[in-house]
């Protein structure tokens, strides 16, 4: 099926689910001389025919539309496969499709169970020359570039500690306007799944490999769903690091997202994926300062290139958006038959990582994030703590 990976024609994209997200990444194809939608899956017509109308006002033609992914497939022409459905759908269809030979790109989070998760992984071991790539966008954000460079280059010493807090408000009207919001099911968990998951892949990214998880979730703020809306974790990584994690959707009136990563030689402060904060002890230069962004440390605010992270530095800041530098880096990957910048495994370790803090909510211990990998608590549901006064609620 993959006709055109090594050629300079554009890739051949199919999106399958037409929502939000659907819409989002259209919005970065029509942008990217790479890449021609040419299929569209969603069972509503209405929600793929606007999005087929978005693509044809971008002056790009109008794709097929199927109701299900295996039409789409069966039809042929396609070369990549972008799953932006219901989190609890994911891992399924990107095995679909690429046991039919496409390559894979998976919005966030990778599903919502690992049993799936894995067994996409393991198909995607057996193809090798095939590109599954899961979707981070933060990483490309120059801020967290940022941050990340000066950790690969020692600027803040012995990295010690993190503060990972996602502080956000969600209506329950937010919750009320789809059946699958908010279910275990088919959203996986509440505001560590759903809003946390990628300030979570960020530190994951800066700190390493996480070893055990603490945690705690409880459902304070909203009504009719079965997830969490307040999770709060304490995170062991591998060299020895330790890491708090606040995710919530009843902050009020919304407080964002903010990332601190502490070391023996410096801190840096994300944001609102802005670089805010950073100081280190090597640009102190006999006069300290509260905060080195002045004076350029740490690549600043606005010190986006990823040359000195990696050689691929003109596929970063392509398309004008995160999500337009991650698609370039995945038509790269594919055309130079290498691993995406965030690869399959990424994304299985944000997701074990996060059943690890549901699990140990749930079970009142400490949970070893590679336990969770290896099946260990396979079978084991997961549920939402609530204060005792929930049931007086109407």
């Amino acid at each position: 099926m993959t006709t055109s990976n090594s050629t300079g024609a554009p890739l051949r994209l199919a999106i399958v689910g037409c929502g939000v997200i659907g819409r989002l990444h259209a919005e970065v194809a029509a942008a990217n001389p790479d890449l021609d939608v040419v299929a569209l899956v969603d069972p509503h017509a209405a929600r793929a025919g606007a999005v087929s109308e978005q693509l044809v006002a971008a002056g790009r033609p109008a794709p097929a539309v199927h109701a299900r992914l295996g039409e789409a497939l069966a039809a042929g022409g396609v070369d990549v496969v972008s799953v932006c459905t219901p989190s609890g759908e994911h891992a399924d269809l990107a095995r679909e499709a690429l046991e039919a030979g496409a390559h894979v790109v998976v919005e966030k989070p990778l599903d919502v169970a690992i049993e799936p998760a894995r067994r996409l992984r393991d198909a995607a071991a057996a193809r090798p020359d095939q590109v599954v790539a899961v979707i981070s966008q933060h990483r490309h954000d120059a801020s967290a570039l940022a941050v990340r460079r000066a950790l690969d280059e020692g600027r803040l010493g012995r990295v010690t500690s993190a503060v990972a807090n996602v502080d956000w408000y969600r209506t329950q009207e937010y919750y009320d306007s789809g059946a699958w919001r908010g279910t275990w099911a088919l959203d996986g968990g509440g505001a560590l799944m759903n809003q946390g998951v990628h300030t979570l892949d960020l530190l994951l990214w800066y700190l390493g490999e996480p070893v055990e998880v603490v945690a705690y979730t409880a459902r304070l703020g909203h009504e009719r769903i079965e997830v969490e809306d307040v999770a709060v974790a304490i995170l062991r990584f591998a060299s020895g690091a330790l890491a708090t994690l606040h995710a919530s959707t009843t902050v009020y009136p919304d407080l964002g997202v903010r990332l601190q990563v502490h070391g023996t030689d410096g801190s840096a402060v994300v944001e609102a994926d802005e670089l805010t904060y950073f100081h280190a002890r090597d640009a102190e230069g006999g006069a300290w300062s509260a905060n080195q962004l002045d004076q350029g440390a740490g690549g600043g605010p606005a010190g986006s290139a990823r040359g000195a992270l990696d050689p691929r530095e003109s596929h970063v800041a392509q398309y004008g958006s995160s999500h337009g530098a991650q698609w370039a880096d995945v038509v790269a990957a594919i055309r130079e038959r290498r691993a995406p910048w965030v690869t399959l495994d990424d994304g299985l370790r944000a997701l074990a990582t996060v059943r690890a803090v549901y699990l140990s909510a749930t079970l009142g211990e400490a949970v070893r994030v590679a336990d969770v990998v290896e099946g260990r608590y396979d079978g084991v549901a997961t549920r939402t703590g609530e204060p005792e006064h929930a049931g007086a609620r109407a």
